[in-house]
């Protein structure tokens, strides 16, 4: 501790960091290169929360939490995602140490328990107004709507997540890289979002789950990742008052994790060169999803659809086989996915880019066949 901090990687430590439980003490550090991977880390916990979850859903319902072509969707997502910091290192610690290093005004102490706190302040503040941007804001949301783009709410929705969103949402944490040590922040910024996946689920009745819902009353709400005093102080909280139905408010009927990120860039594409007027075209890009010219910024709250209640998920029939099938050679991509994060180092480049390639061409293969394509 005295040389540069403990280390946070026993198996303990690693489970009570999805609860956001590590003290001060023993989570913070010197340098951003002695920061454990606490996400890689969590990967075996994800997976044994999941089979927990199936369970007591089956448990409660007798039925299971969600369907296999959704969940492989997630999933599928959520391994994208992580596919670009297997090349490069994340551009949200990229730009924080290039602030720190060349405009920072005061350095607080790397150590001091109150520097960790006013931490986990700022990463959630951060994290808040980022949120509520990509809600607002056309262009951010075309990358933010693919983790609300699922019509079951579980914990393969946590891991539901954008390849695109990274490269817009490191602006916002800046204005710590001013006085906040890297090391310090690079903790915080993966305790926010691990703390986020175990909340994604109906099993756990203390923290009722709007947060995918495209119920009107509450679109646009409940911002918080880890703190909902954020949502209270500026005007965005909503409680669950009704039954809610998930998803996005114009579904996109898809599995395809490819077609899934860049289809919303294609419709903002399409809707910019169709929409008349310079100004009416950077509105489309930076007001809001449902903006149209002559309408305020953030569109009509009439034209949400009425959600009915009756609404059904999109769910094509495949055969059997064919599920089993894509469960297996899904398992077998994982596997790869895994044993790539912990060999990387000491693979060629071109190694690494044929083997990403790999499971790229896999995952997109696995939402066609989901789709009888």
């Amino acid at each position: 501790a005295e040389a540069g901090g403990p280390r946070g990687t026993a198996p303990g430590q690693q489970l009570r960091a999805l609860f956001y439980a590590l003290a001060p003490g023993e989570s913070s550090f010197r340098t951003v290169e002695e920061v454990p991977d606490y996400v890689e880390k969590s990967i075996p916990f994800f997976i044994t929360f999941i089979g927990l979850e199936f369970a007591v859903s089956w448990i409660q319902k007798r039925k299971l939490p969600g369907r296999i072509n959704d969940g492989i969707s997630s999933l599928s997502l959520g391994i994208l995602s992580r596919l670009p910091d297997v090349l490069f290192r994340s551009i949200e610690l990229i730009s924080y140490i290039y602030v720190w290093n060349n405009y920072r005004l005061f350095e607080l102490p790397w150590d001091s328990p109150w520097t960790w706190y006013l931490t986990l302040l700022g990463v959630d503040f951060a994290y808040y107004c980022f949120h509520r941007m990509s809600h607002e804001v056309n262009i951010l949301w075309a990358a933010h709507q693919i983790h609300h783009s699922s019509e079951d709410y579980n914990l393969f929705t946590a891991l539901r997540q954008s390849v695109l969103q990274k490269y817009t949402s490191w602006m916002f944490n800046l204005p710590m890289a001013l006085f906040i040590p890297p090391s310090v922040f690079a903790v915080h910024l993966q305790f926010n979002l691990l703390y986020q996946f175990w909340i994604h689920t109906e099993v756990n009745q203390v923290f009722k789950p709007y947060l995918n819902s495209r119920n009107p009353y509450c679109i646009d709400k409940n911002y918080g990742g880890t703190l909902i005093i954020w949502d209270r102080i500026f005007g965005t909280f909503e409680a669950e008052d009704a039954k809610v139905v998930y998803g996005l408010t114009h579904p996109v009927n898809s599995f395809d994790p490819i077609m899934l990120q860049l289809r919303p860039l294609a419709h903002i594409w399409n809707t910019f060169w169709a929409t008349p007027g310079f100004c009416n075209k950077l509105s489309v890009i930076f007001k809001g999803p449902g903006w149209g010219p002559g309408k305020p910024r953030l569109g009509l709250p009439e034209e949400i659809p009425v959600i009915t209640g009756k609404e059904v998920p999109y769910n094509p029939h495949v055969p059997a086989y064919l599920n089993c099938y894509a469960l297996v050679h899904f398992a077998v991509i994982v596997d790869l996915y895994i044993e790539l994060l912990a060999s990387m180092t000491m693979l060629s480049q071109e190694t690494v880019l044929v083997r990403i390639g790999f499971i790229i061409l896999s995952l997109t293969s696995f939402g066609l066949l989901m789709e009888n394509k």
